[in-house]
């Protein structure tokens, strides 16, 4: 082990342990429990659209886009001419000479939304050399709540373990749409608030601008893009309901928005009020631990909230970045670690710590990697310490 300044490696874990603490959490924290990445999860929508009449609307857009596109670009797409098409004398676009309205469109858009839905339920994981793919369904199920409900016991049940009652709630942000934080939070008798009221089935209360509350709860859960839960009614009420229950009414549309757009009338979509409350979180002025897992930096509109936040004057935000590191750190946490404010960005990979611009620090002398930048290595760090995972 490349020993550096072992002050760094307490001051981790004297991190982890404050009582004002923020994680985002991507898509990369459920891809362990079955549930795929953005371009594995591309590959399966497309194969399951292969037979439908939207099929050809959605090869036309796919060629417009650049080759790493993956379903939520699509979905962004998808929308932006939606609205092109509300504005339109019209109501209709040309997408590569072919006519279609918005209801086209629309139609297209729910297929999509619908086979995601199904698809990050039940899991599915995609073939490789070794073996075929493993794809989940009603009957049979394939994702798991274990790694998250490790994590949580790690974090809530140890690091604050007979301090619920003296510290705030720990705000959990997510991209993902699946309900593996919430089903966790449940499992280890964690009690959170998402907004909602009411059980199985529950409307969406909370509102743009209003507090958060403050006691009674462990975690928040805020769902930054939607989750596969989640319903809009006719009549602009959010609903989170069941698998094949057949109330509430489903007439509406699953909440799944990857990008901000005029897709819908933004009254009647929570999405503002979510970025809002993170917007927040990381602008109190206290003195946050922002921990970011399974996050691949590729959300623009996400990074811009938290580099504004960070740089501002009074911010005492630290930065706790896990990540994986492939041909060097991802451009935005470069930019930021080098930046006027970037002495308070750690990044963890499976190379070494890096704090500011200073490292990689901590690698292993006998050249085999850290497990820092995955969900179990994240686990193993909150459970055993930073410097037992070294």
């Amino acid at each position: 082990m490349d020993t550096g300044d072992d002050g760094y490696l307490q001051q981790l874990d004297e991190f982890l342990s404050r009582p004002d603490q923020i994680w985002l959490l991507g898509a990369g924290v459920s891809y362990s429990a079955g549930i795929p990445l953005m371009h594995p999860l591309t590959e399966r929508i497309m194969q399951l659209v292969a037979k439908s009449i939207h099929k050809p609307l959605l090869d036309k857009l796919l060629d417009e886009l650049p080759e790493n596109t993956h379903i939520e670009h699509l979905l962004s797409h998808l929308g932006d001419y939606a609205t092109l098409a509300s504005r339109s004398r019209s109501q209709q676009v040309t997408i590569s000479g072919s006519i279609y309205s918005i209801k086209n469109l629309e139609d297209a858009h729910f297929e999509v939304l619908k086979y995601i839905s199904e698809t990050v339920r039940w899991g599915y994981r995609a073939a490789d050399d070794k073996k075929d793919a493993d794809i989940g369904s009603f009957k049979n199920p394939i994702v798991s709540a274990d790694y998250h409900l490790g994590f949580l016991n790690a974090l809530l049940g140890k690091r604050q373990a007979g301090l619920d009652s003296r510290r705030p709630p720990i705000r959990f942000f997510t991209t993902n749409y699946d309900t593996l934080l919430e089903d966790a939070l449940a499992l280890g008798c964690f009690p959170y608030w998402d907004g909602f009221v009411g059980g199985a089935v529950a409307f969406r209360n909370y509102r743009y601008g209003d507090k958060e509350p403050t006691t009674g709860f462990r975690g928040h859960v805020i769902k930054l893009h939607g989750s596969i839960d989640w319903y809009l009614g006719d009549d602009g009420k959010v609903w989170r309901v069941r698998d094949q229950d057949l109330y509430p009414d489903r007439a509406g549309r699953v909440l799944i928005y990857p990008q901000a757009t005029k897709y819908i009338a933004t009254q009647r979509d929570p999405f503002a009020a979510q970025f809002d409350l993170f917007r927040r979180a990381l602008s109190n002025g206290n003195d946050n631990i922002f921990a970011l897992c399974g996050y691949s930096f590729g959300d623009d509109h996400i990074n811009q909230e938290i580099e504004f936040a960070l740089s501002m004057p009074g911010s005492k935000t630290t930065v706790l970045a896990f990540c994986f590191e492939s041909d060097g750190l991802p451009s935005v946490l470069e930019s930021w670690r080098q930046s006027s404010w970037g002495k308070r960005v750690y990044v963890m990979t499976q190379n070494g710590l890096y704090v500011g611009p200073i490292g990689p620090m901590h690698s292993r002398n006998d050249g085999t990697l850290l497990d820092w930048w995955t969900f179990e290595g994240v686990t193993n760090v909150l459970k055993n310490g930073v410097e037992g995972t070294v």
